[in-house]
């Protein structure tokens, strides 16, 4: 039986099975990191590694570039709609003023189960305002959140800024001095004299308006 999946390892089997359905034959480690998001190839070629590990995958010999999936019923699950899941809806995000809670205590929100770890408490937030536009989240759309208390030089956080101020933007801590960013060239950034991380977005949904 097949190992585990962890999300990373996931995207990469999505995208190869789908690639594989389209064209009949496996992309290049470039083309996997292009569509998954990872910046090197050698990331890459460690989670196909671990892929054929697990025996989700196997290289046929004589040819690097040929990866077989190994469990066709597997690769048709990952080629059809991925499991969801509801997460709470916790309220509104905006810049400049305090988190609002939604009109309704009970409100869900569904997504994709892949876009979350599953290892840490998630959440949905909706976006109000464009100071991060520049990062492809707009005005109206919904970020999924898991709760943390740490984030790393780059990741967009929920920040609880001053004890009065939440707010999404880029984290960045420069020495003892750390920085929020917004993802808006016409925007400035916030550095806070206190700053409580409250949670690290994963993820967006955006809903088309139908006329």
């Amino acid at each position: 039986m097949p190992g585990v999946l962890y999300r990373k390892e996931r995207d990469v089997l999505e995208f190869l099975a789908q690639f594989q359905k389209t064209h009949g034959y496996s992309p290049t480690l470039s083309e996997i990191s292009n569509a998954t998001g990872h910046k090197s190839n050698s990331t890459v070629h460690s989670i196909i590694r671990a892929l054929v590990e697990k025996g989700y995958v196997q290289k046929v010999e004589g040819n690097t570039r040929v990866l077989k999936i190994i469990d066709e019923k597997a690769a048709q699950g990952l080629i059809g709609q991925p499991p969801s899941i509801e997460l709470p809806l916790m309220g509104f995000i905006a810049a400049g003023k305090p988190l609002e809670p939604h009109t309704d205590p009970n409100a869900t929100f569904q997504i994709s189960a892949s876009m979350i770890s599953g290892k840490k408490t998630a959440y949905v937030l909706q976006v109000k305002g464009d100071s991060m536009i520049e990062e492809g989240i707009l005005d109206g759309d919904f970020v999924v959140i898991e709760k943390s208390d740490v984030a790393n030089n780059g990741d967009i956080v929920v920040a609880l800024v001053d004890d009065s101020l939440s707010t999404l933007k880029k984290f960045y801590k420069e020495g003892d001095r750390v920085i929020l960013r917004p993802a808006n060239s016409s925007m400035e950034p916030i550095y806070p004299s206190q700053i409580k991380i409250q949670g690290i977005a994963v993820g967006i949904v955006r809903r088309f308006k139908s006329y």
